[in-house]
């Protein structure tokens, strides 16, 4: 039975996504810093921390594009509340998550900026978690409530890039 405060008519993801990454993020922090820490002189270098801040820009970027887009439609980013519109133009033509994308890059920027592997090794289960429990709720719900509009653009579409 979903909870009160979840609209019947939405994807019923009830833990943020963000939530999620940062969970991740700082899982792979306390493991690097005082668990099992392993060798992170790769991570000292300059050019990954630059690389480091590329990534942070580029996911500052596309965060507020996909934002910008949602509030101009009149669109929630709360994925307990139903959609008013499918989005398909402007980023959401280059993938179908631009937020989820926009948040792996932060993810992987500020992993970059703090350094350890840690953040590597556990963004594939961040990945796996996101899509699983969260972007295939959203896309099991986008089906029903848009109907063969979004199966099309699923079709056109990638789910990340």
């Amino acid at each position: 039975m979903k909870s009160s405060f979840i609209h019947k008519d939405s994807p019923g993801v009830v833990v943020p996504p963000p939530f999620l990454y940062v969970l991740i993020f700082l899982a792979a922090f306390l493991l690097q810093r005082w668990l099992l820490p392993l060798d992170d002189a790769l991570w000292q270098h300059m050019s990954v921390k630059v690389l480091g801040g590329a990534f942070c820009i580029a996911a500052f970027a596309l965060l507020v594009s996909a934002v910008t887009q949602f509030q101009r439609t009149h669109n929630t980013v709360v994925t307990v509340h139903r959609a008013n519109s499918l989005q398909t133009t402007g980023v959401y033509h280059l993938t179908r998550n631009p937020m989820y994308l926009a948040l792996l890059l932060l993810y992987a920027g500020l992993a970059c900026l703090v350094g350890g592997w840690w953040h590597l090794i556990l963004l594939p289960l961040l990945i796996l978690i996101v899509q699983e429990f969260v972007i295939k709720h959203e896309e099991h719900y986008l089906e029903q409530a848009f109907g063969q509009q979004y199966r099309d653009y699923k079709h056109t579409t990638r789910r990340w890039l």
